[in-house]
């Protein structure tokens, strides 16, 4: 039964990774062991908020980071991370370049989110 729940777990979750489905990807988080150790581990993460301190952990946080040049790059269809959480962190750290991808999900493999990331590592490249 365990087995048949992670299972179920890890097939939903690569199958909302991603705008455009993945067969390849969809088969292999359908794998058992692949399958039960993706399960613990985001069931470990989310049985305990995350290690976050409180439900603003980020956003309280941002002081710590806010010197380091940063590009937020989302999925306007992510599942897994909505963009109103990016979007919440760009408005608490307007200096952080904010790039939704309108054709991505989740999953950094999409071309949106490729193309999205190389200009940024590019970008800061030229810096």
């Amino acid at each position: 039964e365990q087995q048949a729940c992670a299972k179920a777990w890890s097939v939903w979750e690569g199958s909302t990774l991603s705008l455009w489905p993945d067969p390849s990807r969809e088969a292999h988080f359908d794998e058992d062991e692949f399958a039960l150790a993706f399960a613990r581990i985001e069931c470990h993460y989310f049985i305990n908020g995350g290690f976050f301190e409180t439900d603003d952990h980020l956003i309280e946080n941002l002081h710590k980071v806010q010197h380091i040049p940063c590009v937020l790059i989302q999925g306007r269809y992510d599942m897994c991370t909505p963009a109103r959480t990016a979007w919440d962190i760009h408005k608490a750290w307007p200096e952080a370049d904010f790039r939704l991808v309108p054709d991505a999900g989740h999953a950094g493999s999409e071309p949106g989110i490729v193309h999205e990331l190389i200009e940024a590592t590019d970008r800061f490249r030229l810096q």
